[in-house]
């Protein structure tokens, strides 16, 4: 455009005085010095509600848009997520402890018309409703809850601030509380309480352990005694059983010393065992205890008698 412009002024320059050329200058920088200031580049994370004689026309950009100078009025709005830091606010709980509370809000535009259009301090509203609602929350609620529910403290304040923020274009993302101190007399005693919870539960280890020890060593005692009678058993199956294979082996030893002596008997005359006999005598004889011997050669003098008298007794009988 500015070259267009030159170019129409060389044209002009051998028609139009001196003075006035300048004025036509002048005027000429003024006009596009006034067309470039409505020139705008919109980045991507941002839009611009266009505002004529007033009224709302379009929300624009990303990208080159172009405002009417001295007609439009434009109003950045950033589409990014932002946050706003809540210094510390004292709250009083339901057992009448105060604590100081400082949190953080996260939010972004999600429609920039009603974020401009809706209200006209976003943050110093959203501030106020936070404060207000946290109050509120912290108030029904004891000291105890209050440190130990902080992420339903977190959703009560999202859902609160979400629930206004919609009709302002502007979505609350999160809520999160950032520190909390009771009075000091409170952190005293919970450190004290800390401590006896801590001195408690060292003395509960130290029980546990020492009833766990104690079962380990039953149990190691029982299995030993388990051992100790399986292997007694075992033991005692295996004396069993070598005595059985001992007494088989003596019974063996024996009939096998017995047949031995048997052949060997079978092949011994008449006079080798009289003498065997005879000698069998003396060894009895010499004992110290009394003994009445009687050799077998006695009994062998009574038979003939005994023929005798079984002859004798038929005819007694019949005289009779």
């Amino acid at each position: 455009m500015v070259i267009v412009a030159l170019l129409f002024l060389q044209e002009l320059l051998p028609l139009i005085p001196s003075v006035e050329l300048i004025i036509l200058l002048f005027a000429l920088i003024i006009l596009l010095a006034v067309i470039a200031s409505g020139i705008r580049i919109v980045p991507e994370y941002q839009r611009v509600v266009v505002f004529r004689l007033g009224r709302v026309i379009a929300v624009k950009g990303p990208g080159l848009i172009f405002l009417v100078p001295f007609i439009d009025r434009g109003i950045v709005v950033d589409l990014r997520e932002q946050y706003i830091e809540v210094t510390r606010q004292t709250c009083i709980t339901k057992d009448n402890a105060p604590v100081d509370i400082d949190f953080l809000i996260y939010f972004r535009v999600v429609d920039p018309r009603r974020s401009v259009l809706e209200v006209s301090d976003f943050r110093g509203a959203a501030i106020g409703i936070a404060t207000t609602t946290l109050r509120a929350v912290v108030g029904d609620i004891d000291l105890d809850q209050v440190l130990a529910r902080r992420e339903y403290i977190n959703e009560v304040l999202r859902t609160k601030l979400d629930e206004v923020t919609a009709r302002w274009g502007v979505k609350v993302t999160a809520v999160e509380i950032r520190e909390i101190l009771p009075p000091r007399a409170v952190q005293e005693a919970m450190i004290k309480q800390m401590s006896a919870e801590r001195n408690r539960r060292a003395m509960v280890t130290e029980a546990e352990g020492r009833k766990e020890a104690a079962i380990r060593v039953a149990e190691g005692e029982k299995e030993a005694a388990i051992l100790k009678a399986e292997g007694e058993k075992q033991s005692r199956i295996l004396r069993a059983e070598g005595d059985k294979q001992a007494a088989i082996l003596r019974a063996e030893g024996i009939a096998t010393a017995l047949k031995m002596i048997n052949d060997t008997a079978r092949t011994l005359d008449n006079r080798t065992l009289l003498l065997q006999y005879l000698e069998a005598l003396k060894d009895v004889a010499s004992a110290p205890s009394t003994k009445i011997v009687l050799p077998m050669e006695l009994f062998k003098l009574i038979t003939p008698l005994e023929k005798i008298s079984k002859l004798v007794s038929p005819k007694e009988t019949e005289q009779r």
